[in-house]
């Protein structure tokens, strides 16, 4: 046999064409485009933040660290100027006793007062989600209701509460042979801890069932099979998987605590016991408006925010170090 008889032909090879390279300004434009969309969304967001957040920020800080001096005999000559003072302002604020006491007064409120907000919002939260009555709506949109009514007039409607002689409330304690007085030195503080706790709790309520109504049915339903009872799902799961929202709330309930300032402004013609520096922000805002010293009011609010930063924060560092334990 010859050679080429044995020889097979060969099939001709495909050309396989080289891939082209992917064009470098597609992509760069497409994400130059979504980088401008971007920025037009944002871009009102961030001016009313720089306008109502950070403007107002930085000229209390410019205000703390200055002071007017003015002229003439008695300080009433002449036009003030602004002098730099450092921290001036800041070491008076903390050697004020009463601005001290204002903290510690506030700090005590809210070791008490938000534990049981909480607690009450929590067992609101859990009974109304769990029910399956008909007037659940009614009254979930009843406990809420408080929460639409301004502070200054649920300051007002609870102090006609609080007066001796207009009161049903101590009418009704005197005839049960109990004499008590809402606004005295010892009990004022808790009739205004009160007043927060009727108006935030319903809020703090929807907050937590919204949260309950995230949670999928099917773990429920597991739980069931199980032998789990209604105190056992509300222990085990439902609490444990709504904690963010308890975390939320905790840290909204913590800076409202030390921002207190209308219930104890409307009270304080009620009550001897609320004098101009009950609260930091009250003895802030006297200073500002009645002392004339908006340089001094300046340094308390940066003080205050100072606090109300340190404290939510730590608030959550501890409780996100139990989550981890936990887990």
């Amino acid at each position: 046999m010859s050679r080429t008889a044995l020889t097979r032909p060969r099939a001709p090879r495909a050309r396989v064409r080289p891939a082209r390279p992917p064009r470098g300004r597609r992509p760069s434009r497409t994400r130059t485009r979504h980088t401008r969309a971007a920025a037009v969304l944002l871009l009102p967001f961030l001016a009313l933040f720089a306008l109502c957040f950070l403007a107002p920020l930085g000229y209390a800080v410019y205000q703390s660290v200055h002071r007017t001096h003015r002229t003439g005999p008695l300080g009433l000559g002449g036009h003030p100027t602004q002098t730099f003072a450092g921290l001036d302002n800041y070491a008076q604020a903390l050697a004020d006793p009463t601005f001290l006491a204002g903290f510690g007064r506030v700090l005590l409120f809210g070791a008490v007062q938000i534990p049981l907000m909480i607690v009450l919002a929590t067992a609101l939260a859990l009974l109304l989600e769990s029910a399956s009555a008909r007037g659940v709506p009614f009254f979930r949109t009843a406990f809420f209701l408080p929460y639409g009514v301004p502070g200054v007039i649920a300051s007002l409607l609870w102090g006609f509460l609080y007066v001796p002689g207009i009161s049903p409330l101590v009418e009704i304690a005197g005839h049960l042979g109990v004499q008590v007085d809402f606004l005295a030195r010892d009990t004022v503080l808790w009739s205004l801890a009160n007043i927060v706790t009727w108006q935030f709790t319903g809020y703090n309520m929807l907050v937590l069932i919204a949260q309950l109504k995230a949670v999928p049915p099917e773990l429920y339903e597991a739980a069931r099979i199980d032998g789990a009872n209604a105190w056992h799902l509300a222990r085990h799961i439902k609490i444990p998987l709504i904690r963010p929202a308890l975390v939320l709330t905790g840290v909204f309930s913590i800076i409202g605590t030390l921002q207190l300032f209308a219930e104890p402004m409307v009270l304080r013609p009620l009550a001897s016991a609320i004098d101009s520096g009950y609260t930091p922000n009250l003895h802030a805002y006297s200073e500002a408006f009645t002392g004339d010293n908006p340089h001094l009011a300046a340094a308390e609010a940066v003080l205050l925010a100072l606090v109300a930063c340190v404290l939510s924060f730590g608030f959550l560092r501890l409780t996100a170090g139990r989550g981890t334990d936990r887990r």
